[in-house]
């Protein structure tokens, strides 16, 4: 029972039932409101008749008509004394009208007032006229002929303005009530319509800028949820959504906080087991040895320092990642940084059989960098080429213009940085490259096929921050 009522209260609460409730009322529209307005109508017309009579001055025509035939009934042609003064009387009660009777013989008598359009002496003819151009006309006009029984052939007519006998409305009195019912009943059906619609408008627009309005920690805001309907029920969803992001964020963060800690801690904890190596292969280098074996010797001390290098990328990345790397931006000669930092390269480059070609021109190009991790990146650079394209024997660094824009270039003849090489250094130091270049404001770029790797470093400040941007 409980169940049910709960499903029933929120049945109600849904947009499903205000739209069929909204419906409802539009389709009992028709059958209801307009039998009701009639009944209004009817009842107002009813009682505004009465109304109409006293606003008449002198009541309706049929009134009037039967009024003078009335008259007519109480007098005769052979007093014709008490016919003008009938008349008379009549003038005084209906200001006016106008009056006149004609005798048996078809003669005019009394005039009240004179009308010159009358003949003085009647013809049939003239009372068929008469007749024929009073009908339906202006001023209303009654005539009736005299005696109880209308037997007499005199006869005595009236003549009163329409205006006086008839509304100015050509409508019933209940009409404008009629309209002005239905009018408001269609309104308030619109209005119900669009304040319906207008308020999920206006949810859903909440809810759209809650979605594009991210908070201090990229996540949006979660709502304030006031109905339990479709749309309130989407409310819940999305904040429950947003509380699921910021846990996932938070467990992200921890994990992430953990790995850097942990790459960190591996870092120095394995420096000390490398340096131990490598002095032991030092001490053992100096024995005498076959070649064979100084062979191997000379293989693990490159281990070991390739060993250390990518623990030293490791360390440096993780510190990058996690905002505490320094970087000090002075500024500096980059072509002279170029040069010292290949001329501490190139014994090794003899040493491995690379022929190194360096053409920098001779004027200075200042550039604001941190002197540090502009050598980093060049000897990161520089180690893949020796590392990783040692069998093109070939390294040079020039500037030249690329892209429009003025570029160290350092390119290689091996065979590229291929996935299959089994190598992941590269990537790592790759990625040191382009956080250090990026946090000095300058762009990068590198062509890598199997003819050799080019890397393009951008020597314009402002044109690599607008494309950029």
């Amino acid at each position: 029972m409980k169940k049910q009522r709960l499903g029933g209260m929120r049945f109600r609460q849904t947009l499903l039932s205000r739209y069929l409730l909204l419906i409802l009322f539009a389709f009992l529209f028709i059958p209801i409101v307009f039998p009701l307005a009639s009944v209004l109508y009817i009842i107002i017309q009813e009682n505004s008749q009465s109304a109409d009579s006293d606003y008449l001055k002198y009541g309706s025509g049929s009134e009037l008509t039967a009024m003078w035939h009335e008259q007519a009934a109480h007098l005769r042609e052979s007093d014709s004394v008490q016919v003008n003064n009938k008349l008379q009387e009549l003038k005084q009660k209906y200001p006016e009208a106008s009056f006149f009777w004609v005798d048996a013989a078809g003669l005019t008598r009394l005039q009240l007032p004179e009308q010159e359009q009358l003949p003085i002496r009647w013809t049939p003819a003239d009372a068929v006229q008469f007749m024929k151009d009073s009908i339906d006309s202006d001023p209303f006009t009654i005539v009736s002929f005299l005696g109880a029984e209308h037997e007499d052939p005199a006869f005595m007519a009236m003549q009163i303005p329409r205006s006086i006998i008839e509304l100015k409305r050509p409508v019933g009195t209940g009409t404008p009530f009629y309209i002005s019912f239905l009018f408001i009943m269609i309104v308030f059906f619109f209005l119900l319509s669009f304040l319906f619609f207008r308020h999920i408008r206006k949810r859903l627009i909440g809810l759209q800028a809650a979605m594009s309005l991210p908070g201090d920690n990229g996540l949006p805001q979660p709502i304030i949820v006031h109905k339990r309907d479709e749309i309130g029920q989407l409310e819940a969803a999305f904040n429950h959504m947003i509380d699921q992001l910021r846990e996932s964020t938070e467990r992200e963060r921890a994990e992430e906080e953990l790995r850097k800690r942990l790459i960190a801690s591996l870092s120095h904890d394995l420096r000390t087991p490398l340096t131990v190596m490598n002095s032991q292969l030092y001490s053992l280098r100096k024995e005498p040895l076959s070649p064979n074996a100084q062979a191997a010797v000379k293989q693990m001390e490159q281990k070991v320092t390739t060993l250390d290098n990518l623990i030293e990328n490791l360390l440096s990345y993780t510190l990058m990642t996690s905002g505490r790397y320094p970087l000090k931006l002075e500024r500096q000669d980059i072509l002279r940084l170029v040069r010292e930092s290949a001329a501490s390269w190139y014994p090794l480059w003899e040493q491995e059989g690379i022929s190194a070609e360096i053409e920098l021109p001779d004027e200075a190009r200042m550039l604001d960098v941190d002197k540090a991790g502009f050598r980093r990146v060049l000897d990161n650079l520089f180690q893949n080429v020796t590392r990783h394209a040692q069998s093109g024997k070939y390294i040079g660094i020039t500037v030249e213009p690329y892209q429009d824009r003025p570029a160290l270039v350092i390119r290689d003849r091996g065979n590229g940085l291929q996935a299959e090489s089994g190598s992941k250094g590269a990537g790592l130091g790759l990625a040191i490259v382009d956080y250090l270049l990026h946090e000095m404001r300058l762009d990068w770029s590198m062509d890598n096929s199997s003819a050799g790797t080019i890397v393009f470093i951008f020597l314009d400040v402002e044109g690599a921050s607008a494309k950029r941007e």
